[in-house]
């Protein structure tokens, strides 16, 4: 039998051994773990620190990639887009950065930007009601059989849109009376956009009523919660398919930031219309304004449409071989008056380089 002085020597074997356990662990060991953490805290500070310092040399190289692009803007676009009109359609959430830097790089090249089409949410909202009075909107406004009446409401509404802003022809004195394709010989385009202004489906600013040729689509600054297939992302879709076949070309642009990942030129890439229209996903910077401006110049020339900038799912940072500049005069730095952004404006009468004829032949029908 056990007896009890054997259970008081057990239960202060127990207590011995924890206590030097607590004493090794507080003394000897300690020193060691301390050191382990501070040569595993040491390396993370190391790698941070590098990664820090190449962050600022490629900033450093950004910044001054994009401050060769602004100084040769002048000479990459100048006449790209000589005697064409362009009209800038917004979409909700558009970027500024895009809008403005855009409109100039089009004046750099020689264009005339009528004005500014300003989506509202409620173009897009594919709701059967307001599919609804999308269509009866469409029927009151367009000539019977003007504007096929098939189709969603929005894509009915999307396409007389288009018939109000946008020709094939290049002449705008033959087409400033506001009647083409698809409006009511009784209904102007600034009636159009009146009516639809009213009904809470956009803004307008300039003259988009001039029909322009071509069309730069500019998205949101984000992407929609839904990713790809929200109904905004199709419904943009749906809006560039129909200026694209009633004009020239069209070109869908948006800023870095809001072109990743279930963004709307994300939407569009892996869509059928990636085939017809070009997109330009970092046109918030002078490259990607330059870019835009030689999508539109590809378009005019029938070339096939891709999708630029520096994300993997794009085809190309830019066309190749990019398009030629027209060879008119350009005013030396030194005496250049300069536009917004401290831009060097060109100066002298510009010669269109690409055919303008061909783009009758791509999508345009």
């Amino acid at each position: 039998m056990i007896d009890f002085r054997y259970h008081v020597v057990s239960i202060v074997a127990v207590f011995l051994a924890l206590a030097i356990g607590i004493v090794l662990g507080s003394t000897e060991l300690q020193g060691t773990t301390i050191d382990v953490l501070r040569n595993t805290s040491q390396q993370i500070k190391n790698q941070y620190d590098a990664t820090h310092a190449r962050n600022v040399e490629l900033n450093q190289q950004v910044s001054a990639d994009q401050a060769v692009a602004q100084a040769g803007e002048a000479r990459l676009l100048d006449g790209l887009l000589s005697a064409q009109r362009v009209v800038l359609v917004n979409a909700p959430g558009a970027p500024s950065s895009v809008v403005t830097g855009v409109t100039s790089a089009l004046h750099q090249a020689g264009a005339t930007v009528t004005g500014q089409v300003n989506l509202q949410p409620k173009l897009l909202d594919t709701s059967q009601n307001n599919q609804q009075f999308l269509t009866q909107l469409v029927q009151q406004l367009a000539a019977p059989g003007a504007v096929p009446g098939n189709g969603t409401g929005l894509q009915q509404a999307a396409r007389l849109l288009g018939s109000a802003i946008l020709t094939k022809s290049t002449d705008a004195n033959s087409s400033t009376s506001g009647s083409r394709s698809g409006a009511s010989s009784a209904t102007s385009a600034r009636t159009i956009l009146e009516r639809y202004a009213q009904a809470g489906l956009l803004s307008i600013s300039g003259q988009p009523s001039v029909p322009a040729t071509l069309a730069v689509v500019v998205t949101p600054s984000s992407a929609p919660a839904d990713g790809v297939s929200d109904p905004a992302n199709q419904g943009l879709i749906t809006l560039a398919q129909q200026l694209d076949a009633a004009g020239l070309g069209t070109v869908v642009a948006g800023s870095a930031g809001g072109s990743g990942s279930g963004s709307v030129i994300d939407a569009l890439r892996g869509s059928a219309a990636a085939g017809q229209i070009s997109t330009v996903d970092y046109a918030d910077t002078v490259t990607g304004q330059i870019v835009t401006v030689w999508a539109m110049a590809d378009a005019l020339a029938g070339r096939k449409a891709a999708s630029y900038g520096p994300q993997s799912a794009d085809s190309a940072a830019a066309p190749s071989p990019a398009p030629t500049p027209s060879a008119s005069t350009i005013i030396a730095p030194s005496s250049a008056p300069h536009g917004k952004n401290g831009r060097t404006a060109t100066a002298g009468k510009h010669s269109a380089t690409s055919s303008p004829s061909a783009k009758s032949s791509r999508g345009g029908s």
